[in-house]
C-alpha cells in the first residue's frame, strides 16, 4: 500500500526557491553531462582505445557496454549511501560531494593512457572509475530532485521536480554537442586527444555547479521534519523496506520502461546508424543533440499536466503513446533515408521517452514521507535505472542479432514488455498529487474545530 508523504509546507521565499531549482538543474546538468559522456563514448572510442587491437570489434564493444553496466550496478548503492546520510543530514552536502566527485572522475578520464601504453590496467582503472561515477550519480537524481521539489508548493512540484530531471537531457545535449564536434576530425586524431576534450572541460562546470550548491539553502521541507523531531537516528534503508515494500517496487516498474529507451537513443542506437553507412557518426550525435534539445521542453510540459490532472493519468497515457509509436520508430530508424533517421530520434526522446519520464520525479517523492524520502527516491530511482538504462545496450545488442530475424523488432517487443509494467505499477499507485495538500486542510480544520469547541 502507498504511503502518503506527510510533507509540511512550509513558506518559502522567491529568492531562495530560484536559487534552488538554478542549483538543482545546473548540478544535476554536469553529473549527466559527464556520465552520458561515458555513455556516447562508450560505443565509439572505447573499444578501440582501452581494448587490445588483436581482439574482435564485437566483443571489444561488448566489453565497453559491460563496463557501462557497471556504473549502473553501483547507482543503487550509491542511492544507499547518500540517500542515509541525506535522510539523516540534510540534501545539501550530499549533493557537494557527488558534484565534485563526478568532476574528478571525468578529468581522471580525460588523462588515461590507453590499452597501447599500460596494457590490461587501461580496462581495470576504466571501471574503477565507471564504479565512482555511479555511486556519484546514485546519489545525485534524488537529492536534486528533492531539492528542487520542497523548496515549492505542493501544488507545483511536478514542474520543480522536473527542472531537476531537465538536467539528464541538458547534460546529453552538452555531452554529445562536445563529442559531435570532435568527431568530425580525421579518426587517428579524434581517437588520439579529440575525445579526450570533452571530459577535461567538465570541470569548468563543475566548478560552477559545485558555486551554486554552496549558496542554496537546505530542503525547508528536511529542515521542518528536523525541527519536529521527525529525523530518525536510524537506518533509513531499513525503514523504506519495510514501510514502503510496494511504493518501491512501483517505482522500480514506472521508472525501468521510460529509462530504457533514453540508454538505448543515446548509447546503442548512435553507433547502430552510424554503421549502416546513411549517416556518419558525428551527423548521428548531431541528431541525438537535436531530440535531447527538445527533450529540455518536453519533460516539464509532461510534468506541469501532471500538476494540473495528475500523475496518474499522464503517465498512463505516456504509456499507450509509448507501445504506439515504438514500431513507427525503429522503423524510421531502419528507412535509409537521412531525414527519417532524424525524425526517429525525435519521436523517441521528446515523445516517447518524456511522456512517462516527465512526472516521475514528483511521482516517486510523493511515495515517501520527508524522513525517508532521500533513500526512498534514489533506491527506486536507480534499481529503475539499472533494469532499464544499465542493460539497455547489451540487451539491445543481443535482441538485434538473434537468429530469429527479428532484428530491431526484438528490441521494440522488449521495450513495449518494460512499458506494460511500468503502465501496471502506475496503476497500482495511488495518485499522489494534492495528498499531503489535502493532509494539511484536514489538520487545520481539526485545530479550528478545537478552537471553536465544534
Amino acid at each position: 500500500m502507498d504511503q502518503a508523504p506527510a510533507s509540511a509546507q512550509q513558506p518559502k521565499s522567491s529568492k531562495e526557491t530560484k536559487r534552488a531549482l538554478v542549483s538543482s538543474f545546473l548540478g544535476s546538468t554536469v553529473e549527466y553531462y559527464d556520465f552520458l559522456l561515458y555513455g556516447a563514448a562508450a560505443g565509439l572510442v572505447f573499444p578501440h582505445l582501452f581494448f587490445s587491437d588483436e581482439m574482435d570489434p564485437t566483443l571489444g564493444m561488448t566489453l565497453s557496454f559491460v563496463i557501462l553496466l557497471a556504473g549502473y550496478v553501483t547507482r543503487p548503492i550509491g542511492g544507499i549511501l547518500f540517500g542515509h546520510f541525506g535522510d539523516r543530514f540534510g540534501r545539501k552536502n550530499m549533493l557537494f560531494i557527488t558534484l565534485m566527485m563526478m568532476g574528478i572522475v571525468s578529468v581522471c578520464i580525460g588523462l588515461m593512457p590507453g590499452y597501447a601504453t599500460i596494457g590490461v590496467a587501461a580496462p581495470l582503472i576504466l571501471v574503477l572509475l565507471r564504479v565512482v561515477q555511479g555511486l556519484a550519480v546514485g546519489g545525485e537524481w534524488a537529492g536534486a530532485t528533492l531539492m528542487a521539489a520542497e523548496h515549492v508548493q505542493e501544488k507545483n512540484r511536478g514542474l520543480a521536480a522536473s527542472i531537476a530531471v531537465t538536467g539528464g537531457p541538458t547534460g546529453s545535449v552538452l555531452a554529445t554537442l562536445m563529442l559531435g564536434l570532435f568527431a568530425g576530425l580525421p579518426q587517428d586524431q579524434f581517437l588520439a586527444w579529440g575525445w579526450r576534450i570533452p571530459f577535461l572541460l567538465s570541470a569548468a562546470l563543475v566548478v560552477i555547479g559545485l558555486y551554486m550548491r554552496y549558496r542554496v539553502t537546505e530542503s525547508p521541507d528536511f529542515v521542518a521534519a528536523q525541527a519536529k523531531g521527525e529525523v530518525h537516528t536510524g537506518v533509513p534503508i531499513l525503514r523504506v523496506l519495510t514501510k514502503y515494500p510496494l511504493s518501491s517496487l512501483y517505482g522500480i516498474l514506472a521508472a525501468a520502461g521510460p529509462l530504457f529507451m533514453q540508454a538505448l537513443l543515446a548509447i546503442f542506437m548512435v553507433p547502430y546508424v552510424a554503421e549502416t553507412g546513411v549517416v556518419t557518426r558525428q551527423e548521428a550525435l548531431m541528431m541525438l543533440t537535436v531530440s535531447s534539445f527538445l527533450h529540455i521542453f518536453a519533460i516539464p510540459f509532461f510534468a506541469m499536466l501532471s500538476d494540473r490532472y495528475g500523475r496518474r493519468p499522464v503517465m498512463l497515457v505516456g504509456a499507450g503513446i509509448s507501445i504506439a509509436l515504438v514500431f513507427p520508430m525503429f522503423a524510421l530508424f531502419n528507412s535509409g533515408n537521412f531525414w527519417l533517421i532524424a525524425l526517429a530520434f525525435l519521436v523517441g526522446n521528446p515523445i516517447i521517452q518524456a511522456s512517462m519520464y516527465g512526472p516521475i520525479g514528483a511521482f516517486l517523492a510523493e511515495k515517501f514521507e520527508t524522513q525517508d524520502r532521500y533513500t526512498g527516491v534514489s533506491l527506486t530511482f536507480q534499481l529503475g535505472s539499472l533494469v532499464g538504462a544499465g542493460t539497455a545496450p547489451l540487451m539491445a545488442t543481443w535482441l538485434v542479432n538473434l537468429d530469429n530475424g527479428g532484428g530491431t523488432s526484438n528490441i521494440a517487443w522488449y521495450f513495449i514488455l518494460l512499458i506494460v509494467l511500468a503502465g501496471l505499477a502506475v496503476l497500482l499507485s495511488k495518485e499522489t498529487r494534492g495528498r499531503a495538500e489535502r493532509a494539511a486542510s484536514r489538520a487545520d480544520e481539526s485545530i479550528d474545530d478545537q478552537v471553536l469547541g465544534r
